[in-house]
């Protein structure tokens, strides 16, 4: 396991010759325990993505990097062992798979599509993880146990040797600056939030982020 103590969302990626692969935009970690698994990187230098004719699929610029592929990360930098080749090699982390339509339909939704209409009717978004691993991103809700209540969202995650360790949260009119949420006060967690069993006086105890 690669030293993460200091890995930041955000932060630049390199591959193992010292160019630019990327950045940092989430992080795959196990549902259960938040083990890390991957890290998923965008390559803003490529296209915006592209679109295999042949079987309707567009993918977009963001690969999957299995975590053993780190070598070492830093608050600015995330070192990788591996080539440049080597991460386009890897498998996309969205693909978008339309289904059948008349050719001038499918000709028009792919079109928008292509245009920046995300979301349209008749496009599966297919995210390239084992099902018991969730996505943790920049802007995730955390939400408030189970009253339907949002504690904040996230702005980083907390490494310490591998192991996740807590989240950086922008409160909703708590605090007037980041604060950081231990990772034991995360009960459960899906791809769209995380869930913090925490109450008033414990809020009020949350550490600011420096």
């Amino acid at each position: 396991m690669p030293d993460l103590s200091d890995f930041r969302l955000g932060a630049d990626v390199v591959d193992s010759e010292g160019r630019r692969a990327g950045t940092l935009v989430s992080v795959l970690v196990e549902q259960q325990g938040f083990d890390p698994k991957a890290v998923v990187v965008k390559d803003e230098t490529s296209l915006a993505g592209r679109l295999i004719a042949g079987e309707k699929l567009f993918i977009n610029d963001e690969v999957v990097i299995p975590i053993t592929a780190v070598a070492s990360a830093t608050h600015d930098v995330v070192r990788l062992s591996i080539s440049g080749d080597d991460v386009r090699r890897l498998p996309p982390y969205i693909s978008y798979r339309f289904e059948p339509r008349t050719e001038g339909g499918a000709g028009l939704e792919e079109a928008q599509f292509l245009g920046g209409g995300l979301g349209m009717p008749g496009a599966d978004e297919v995210a390239n993880k084992p099902p018991d691993q969730i996505e943790i991103d920049r802007d995730e809700n955390v939400m408030l146990g189970r009253t339907g209540k949002r504690l904040g969202r996230v702005q980083d995650v907390l490494f310490d040797k591998g192991e996740l360790i807590g989240v950086v949260i922008k409160p909703e009119g708590l605090f007037k600056q980041d604060v950081v949420v231990p990772i034991r006060f995360i009960s459960r967690a899906d791809d769209m939030a995380l869930f913090a069993d925490i109450d008033e006086a414990g809020i009020k105890q949350l550490k600011p982020f420096d």
